[in-house]
């Protein structure tokens, strides 16, 4: 055995050592923890010896091709059929981010597929679900529309506007 697999295990038993105490530990806060066992091992070692031994955090990302998606969660009612024969009866969705000189901006807008108009939007620097709700209750609150189809990327949805005419 050479003296670099003999460092190696030593540097094995302690990142398992490690990573039993914390199992959402990935290689970066093993090779962190490492100094305090007294071993000295660069970034890509670590790497490259947890991933030979299997060491990964819990929350790692799933990998491999074979992923399919699940079932949808919404039955699609636009099915590809981006076409609307009177105002309020499609709107589109969809979030972009945009990089400005204070950080990233995200865009949340409502399109009326007949018009091709924007009618609601909202913006926020970080994306969660409240940029999505907010920027269609302001379309709702510009339109007021009594039954609207909304689609986005992630679902369709057929919404019933309570106070509509």
């Amino acid at each position: 055995m050479t003296e670099r697999d003999w460092a190696d295990a030593h540097l094995v038993n302690a990142a398992l050592d490690i990573h039993v105490e914390d199992p959402a530990f990935g290689y970066r806060f093993v090779a962190d923890e490492l100094p305090e066992k007294g071993i000295t091992a660069g970034e890509n070692r670590v790497q490259r010896l947890c991933r030979d031994h299997g060491i990964w955090s819990v929350f790692s990302k799933k990998r491999g091709l074979n992923r399919r998606p699940g079932p949808p969660v919404h039955d699609d009612l636009v099915e590809r059929d981006f076409t609307a024969g009177e105002p309020n009866e499609l709107w589109l969705t969809d979030i972009t981010e945009h990089p400005t000189a204070e950080g990233k901006l995200h865009l949340c807008a409502v399109k009326d597929v007949y018009s091709g108009r924007i009618v609601g939007y909202s913006m926020d620097s970080r994306m969660k679900s409240s940029l999505a709700v907010s920027a269609l209750e302001n379309a709702v609150r510009a339109r007021r529309p009594a039954t609207t189809v909304v689609h986005s990327d992630s679902e369709t949805v057929l919404t019933g506007i309570p106070g509509g005419p």
